[in-house]
């Protein structure tokens, strides 16, 4: 037979487990609507909220190869991608800034004038293949460096920024 205060104690139990259960669903269902390789826009493009791609909706749109050698890796890479115009749509070109942030928070913001037709892209694959965060994935902005010294300064090599997740268009 229980005693109240037992029967009391079992009961709060139960409904703390129950609250906890119910918390962690809810957690791990946001955590499912935006996966690791979800690239968020947001800003003037994007409208009230913010807009998330997958790979697969990046592989939909118009896409640009070249091959380059780049500081970061070693001779020739193939790199294949979005280009960021195309993300950007009637933005590019005009007046303010795409903010770029990486994983780990790293930011860089690129004038939005300096968006051209070919470059950068929005790498998704290097040499074939899908990048891994450890190799500088998911998403990596790739101008081709080789093809004109522009492409070859401080800045430009600033603003590729790699491990990639988020772009914001600020006026």
């Amino acid at each position: 037979m229980q005693t109240k205060g037992a029967a009391m104690v079992k009961a709060i139990y139960t409904l703390a487990c129950a609250l906890m259960f119910t918390l962690f669903l809810g957690w791990h269902s946001g955590v499912e609507a935006q996966s690791a390789t979800a690239l968020e826009i947001t800003g003037v493009a994007s409208g009230p909220g913010p807009i998330y791609l997958e790979l697969a909706d990046l592989d939909a749109m118009p896409q640009v190869t070249f091959e380059t050698s780049t500081i970061w890796t070693d001779g020739t890479v193939m790199f294949s991608g979005v280009p960021l115009k195309a993300l950007l749509g009637e933005l590019s070109g005009q007046s303010g800034v795409v903010e770029m942030v990486a994983l780990n928070d790293y930011k860089v913001d690129m004038p939005l004038n300096r968006v051209e037709d070919g470059a950068p892209i929005l790498a998704t694959r290097m040499n074939g293949e899908t990048m891994s965060v450890r190799d500088k994935g998911p998403y990596w902005v790739v101008f081709p460096y080789d093809s004109d010294t522009k492409y070859q300064t401080e800045t430009t090599y600033a603003w590729s920024i790699w491990q990639l997740n988020r772009l914001k268009v600020v006026d």
